[in-house]
């Protein structure tokens, strides 16, 4: 019973995750559009599995997330400012943390990767790189958190 459990369970986390991964490819469409080559050539493997095969970055592991200067955060892929330094919080976490994206820079879908978890991924509207993902407990005045790798950011001071 035990294995066939784990063997039903190992079977639909892997569909999910290339079900996720192709979805992308297949139904959106985005601004700036780049072939698989030129975004490994454009970005370290980190950069590439984290933006564009949706992995995560080790906690703590970010100078971003200690980051508080003025400035603006923009897109590792295309350079489109995403978050402001003054929407940056302290969440703990060990990922930079944002209450709010700036007007027009996020986009979103339903990630479905970890089993029985729905979660909100966030991703550049322009690009489609991935981000991170948001979650229902942050600061006012939104109550959200957009938990962040901070490699796919790039920050640009005042």
């Amino acid at each position: 019973m035990h294995r066939r459990f784990f063997l039903s369970a190992t079977a639909a986390g892997a569909i999910s995750v290339l079900t996720a991964r192709y979805a992308r490819a297949a139904g959106e469409s985005f601004e700036v559009t780049r072939t698989e080559a030129e975004w490994r050539a454009m970005l370290s493997d980190l950069e590439y599995a984290v933006m564009r095969e949706e992995a995560t970055e080790r906690a703590f592991t970010s100078p971003l997330d200690k980051q508080y200067g003025a400035g603006l955060y923009h897109c590792r892929g295309c350079d489109l400012p995403l978050y402001s330094s003054a929407y940056k919080f302290d969440s703990g976490t060990g990922w930079p943390s944002f209450f709010q994206g700036l007007p027009d820079a996020i986009g979103t879908k339903t990630d479905r990767k970890l089993l029985f978890m729905r979660r909100t991924e966030c991703h550049c509207r322009r690009c489609g790189s991935h981000l991170g993902h948001i979650f229902d407990d942050g600061p006012r005045p939104t109550g959200k958190r957009h938990c962040i790798n901070g490699v796919s950011l790039v920050f640009k001071p005042a």
